[in-house]
């Protein structure tokens, strides 16, 4: 039997207030005059009295409110339903999310209000990011295998070539030669783990990543004597499962550059949790900082913010996190320090 609904009986109120998008309606000055659930969650706020006539604007950043000004008088004032836009948004805790929004007329009480509908994107952001990193590294990791191959035959030819020259005539720079030559082949070789780290056959095992995390901060030990060092590890009893040594290799690089990073005196802070089904785990320095233009080409070989770096410690971690299904972002302020933030799927 069809059930027919008559639009009288429905309860949009309801229907707005369980929406799985945020919707508010605002005045044409910016002020809040309602908000559902949907929008406390997203902006991370537990009360709708700490939104309710607060003015939308407070909740994003300066670059979007000549635009945002622009569509809500649009909508108000010409009554139009403005197109989907992309922008962000800072949560109550001060994080920034992506959101995509629109806007259409809402009427109340004889006036011409907005509806503004929101949804969150960020997961999507980092998808594609994701997606994007992955087949960044791919490509170079196929480039410089092929360059690392044609470039370490000859240079082991030289090798052979030296250590003969040395037994038949003695010369005191050709010690310095073959340390040399030990050196660009060692480094050859690093690029070819990084660029296929499946070389190693290691089995997948769970993982206890707090357990990790603390053995290897033994091994720093005589290096933190002017670094203060704070663990927050939660959620010891998620495990992940992967390939152990190539994870030890990673956050080794990790906190080894957080620890370079700090000149003198300044702080470490190592964390460890469990959220929205995957495991966070953030390594946090008060160090010098990278700009923004370098952020985004962390994890490129040979790309390395210090004097003598090779940037291939960053290149294994940023691999290492994506083979296993993860995220790893970046956050930096120069003279305040630098967070990377990874992901983790528990499985």
């Amino acid at each position: 039997m069809e059930l027919k609904i008559d639009s009288k009986d429905i309860d949009f109120h309801q229907l707005i207030e369980y929406s799985l998008n945020s919707i508010w309606i605002v005045e044409q000055e910016g002020n809040i005059r309602y908000c559902n659930k949907a929008c406390l969650k997203l902006l991370n706020i537990t009360s709708s009295k700490d939104i309710l006539y607060q003015n939308l604007y407070s909740f994003l950043p300066p670059d979007f409110h000549a635009v945002s000004k622009e569509r809500l008088k649009r909508v108000i004032e010409k009554q139009e339903i403005v197109e989907l836009l992309e922008q962000e948004m800072i949560r109550g805790d001060g994080e920034i999310v992506d959101i995509e929004v629109m806007a259409a007329p809402f009427y109340l009480e004889g006036k011409v209000l907005a509806q503004v509908i929101i949804q969150d994107i960020t997961q999507r952001k980092m998808a594609e990011k994701l997606l994007t990193d992955r087949e960044k590294l791919v490509s170079i990791g196929q480039i410089a295998t092929g360059i690392a191959h044609e470039v370490k035959n000859p240079l082991t030819a030289v090798k052979g070539f030296l250590q003969l020259l040395k037994e038949s005539k003695f010369h005191p720079y050709l010690d310095m030669m073959e340390s040399e030559l030990e050196k660009a082949l060692a480094t050859l070789q690093n690029l070819l783990q990084v660029s296929k780290p499946d070389l190693h056959e290691e089995s997948l095992v769970p993982i206890d990543l707090c357990q990790e995390l603390e053995s290897l901060l033994f091994l720093f030990q005589e290096r933190l004597y002017n670094v203060k060092l704070e663990m927050d590890l939660r959620d010891s009893e998620r495990k992940i499962i992967g390939k152990r040594n190539l994870f030890l290799k990673a956050f080794f690089n990790l906190i080894k550059n957080a620890i370079e990073a700090i000149q003198d005196t300044g702080k470490i802070k190592i964390e460890h949790y469990y959220q929205n089904e995957w495991i966070h785990i953030k390594v946090s320095d008060t160090g010098v900082g990278i700009p923004e233009d370098k952020v985004k080409m962390l994890g490129t070989p040979f790309f390395s913010t210090k004097s003598e770096g090779t940037g291939l410690g960053l290149t294994q971690v940023f691999t290492t996190i994506h083979k296993h299904g993860g995220n790893i972002s970046v956050h930096s302020t120069i003279g305040k320090g630098t967070t990377f933030h990874i992901q983790l799927p528990v499985r």
